[in-house]
């Protein structure tokens, strides 16, 4: 199964001065190298943005060259709008990007890895499944 890698995950492998090894770390490690790595353009971005210096910026961008983006369809944001909504009426706030890559998740049959603990509360409320 194919697995959608959440910001929070590849910032703590290649964002940090000295990477230290999780459990998510290593998750990401083990999928790369079994080719399962799925990546969004918005995580791309989200991965990309803020850094203040070219040379990380461009580290940054070659590490993740090699995954090219899962492409995004109008049912997908649809869906995310969707999923935002039904979170909002359960009580559960959601971010676009976070309500997109469930709504790709769920669509494609993935898994998304994270340590965000937001999409844990998501995953109460549809059905995407935690890697």
């Amino acid at each position: 199964m194919r697995v959608i890698v959440d910001t929070s995950v590849w910032s703590l492998a290649l964002r940090r001065r000295n990477p230290k090894s999780t459990p998510e770390t290593q998750a990401l490690t083990d999928l790369v190298s079994e080719g399962r790595v799925v990546l969004l353009g918005a995580i791309r971005q989200e991965i990309l943005s803020g850094v203040r210096y070219p040379e990380q910026f461009d580290r940054l961008r070659a590490a993740l060259d090699p995954f090219p983006d899962e492409p995004v369809k109008t049912t997908d944001y649809v869906e995310a709008a969707q999923i935002c909504n039904d979170c909002l009426r359960s009580g559960v706030l959601t971010g676009n990007t976070d309500s997109l890559i469930c709504s790709i998740a769920i669509s494609r049959g993935m898994e998304v890895l994270t340590t965000d603990k937001d999409f844990a509360h998501i995953a109460g409320i549809v059905p995407v499944k935690l890697h």
